[in-house]
């Protein structure tokens, strides 16, 4: 089809002459987006019919949500259970703090009585062996309780990764469009059975249009991205209507292979497609038959 679109518009440059203001040709065309399911379940409600004009992001539907619910507020329940196994770090070693404390005031005691005498050296040394004991069971019990509540936070984070993800999977149960247009082609019903994939419908953006023509290799000099030309709808019967406008892209490269040598003519074969931005004001469809004139 492509291709025969090429040969129409090298005819049509072909034959212009003096009789002729269209310098190419081609067909109208419009952005168009098939959308299709992101999640698997029954279609709950689908409400968009074709010919229906719907602004970017509407949510025009929405697919069956239960199960991914209940798995949020599982992962939900799970993540709080966790949280409330983590340890109370003063609480659990309060009671190693205070007999360190008691041992400490134990070898402050015995230091005054080595002192003055009225101890000996050994009774020192064992409240001294004493406190180092607790310290360092202090520490492990320290150590030991901060590991613990690391492991549970990482447990925590896990979940809520696999909570935010089970939210992500609910947000893309709901259906909707990714631009502003009219919809084309509706593919399911409400009630039906969607599966990742399948496409739901399809849209496009009608009211900004482009015409895809074809000029010549000599046309091309006096072609430019940004340049406002004349486009004409043709409706039939030569009823035509003229718009304003703007070539948007110019192909980079020919639509017919060249051979190693070509004469004046050969080149003259050669065609490069060509978008044309239009503001369709409603009359122009998807399909229909226009023409380009270049500013004389």
């Amino acid at each position: 089809m492509k291709r025969l679109f090429v040969i129409i518009g090298v005819i049509v440059t072909a034959c212009s002459g003096s009789n002729n203001v269209f310098d190419a040709t081609g067909i109208f065309e419009a952005t168009e987006v098939t959308v299709s399911a992101e999640q698997n379940g029954r279609l709950l409600s689908f409400n968009i019919a074709e010919g229906m004009t719907v602004n970017a992001l509407q949510q025009v539907g929405l697919i069956d949500t239960v199960q991914l619910a209940l798995q949020a507020r599982q992962l939900g329940a799970t993540k709080e259970s966790i949280a409330n196994q983590r340890p109370d770090l003063s609480k659990q070693i309060a009671a190693t703090r205070q007999q360190l404390e008691k041992a400490e005031m134990e070898q402050h005691r015995f230091e005054s009585l080595v002192k003055d005498q009225a101890a000996n050296q050994k009774q020192l040394d064992d409240a001294v062996s004493a406190v180092n004991v607790l310290k360092k069971q202090l520490e492990a019990q320290i150590s030991a309780l901060n590991n613990t509540t690391q492991s549970l936070n990482s447990q925590m984070s896990a979940t809520d990764i696999q909570r935010l993800q089970v939210l992500d999977q609910l947000q893309k149960c709901r259906i909707t469009t990714p631009i502003s247009g009219t919809i084309l082609s509706k593919y399911m019903e409400t009630g039906e059975f969607a599966t990742i994939g399948k496409p739901l419908f399809k849209m496009a953006d009608i009211e900004n249009m482009y015409l895809r023509a074809y000029i010549t290799s000599a046309q091309l000099s006096n072609v430019k991205i940004g340049q406002s030309v004349k486009v004409y709808a043709d409706f039939g019967g030569g009823d035509r209507k003229e718009y304003q406008g703007t070539v948007s892209w110019i192909s980079e490269r020919a639509e017919f292979t060249p051979k190693t040598i070509l004469t004046n003519d050969e080149r003259a074969d050669l065609v490069y497609a060509v978008k044309i931005a239009v503001k369709n004001d409603g009359f122009i469809k998807i399909g229909m038959y226009g023409e380009m004139a270049l500013d004389r």
